[in-house]
This record gives structure tokens, sequence and C-alpha cells, in this order.
């Protein structure tokens, strides 16, 4: 998956440089980041529904609507998908599987201890 992303990601850079008019990634990008973010949400929302209606056609279907999305907002951030899955390896070693990081409790505390990583340094 990692590949098909990355190559996603080269795709979307390349059509910044493409006729809005010819290019719905061109059109998107040149909306802005305001119409990128509710495209991601609307999209995010979609495979949640179609989730719950079990209609899971609809959810890969979506899904690739979601990724699509999340890797527009990720490339006008500046972030690159190597920084995402460097982020799911070292939850990975911290817990064992990429999980979304524990909530803290209601003292403020964290439901598990969280050890102290370094955050990674981003580069734009």
């Amino acid at each position: 998956m990692t590949d098909s992303v990355e190559r996603l990601y080269q795709a979307v850079l390349a059509a910044r440089a493409r006729d809005p008019a010819y290019s719905r990634t061109a059109k998107l990008i040149n909306e802005g980041m305001p119409k990128m973010a509710k495209k991601l949400a609307e999209e995010a929302i979609e495979v949640g529904l179609d989730a719950v209606q079990g209609n899971r056609e609809a959810v890969i279907l979506e899904s690739a609507d979601l990724i699509y999305n999340l890797v527009v907002v990720l490339s006008e951030a500046g972030i690159t998908p190597a920084e995402i899955w460097r982020e799911m390896d070292r939850r990975e070693q911290l817990y064992g599987i990429a999980e979304k990081l524990p909530k803290a409790r209601g003292d403020g505390q964290s439901a598990r201890p969280i050890p102290f990583v370094p955050p990674l340094k981003i580069r734009r």
C-alpha cells in the first residue's frame, strides 16, 4: 500500500502544474485548503455511513476517495507519505501495533504511560 500512496502523492504533486479546467486534482488544489479539507471530511463521513449500513462495496470505493483526498491535503500541507509511515512505525514500536495514541483520563493523565519519544523532524 505504501507504494500506491507514494505514486498517488507524486501524481498529485504533478497535477499542481496542470490546467484546473482539465484536471480535477489541479482544480481542487487551486480552490485552497478549506475546500480540500471539506472534501476530506465528506469522504470520511461517507466511509463511516457506508460501514454502518454494511455496504462493503461502497466502503471500498469511498475509502479510495478518502485516501485520495487525504493525499491532496497532505501534499498541500507539505507532509510526505514517508512521514506518516514513520509515525505509524513509531507507534508500532511503542504499543506493538500501529494504533492511535491513548486518550487522557479525566484527571489529565494518560490511560497508559506514554514513554517519551522525541518528535520527528518535519522537512518542508
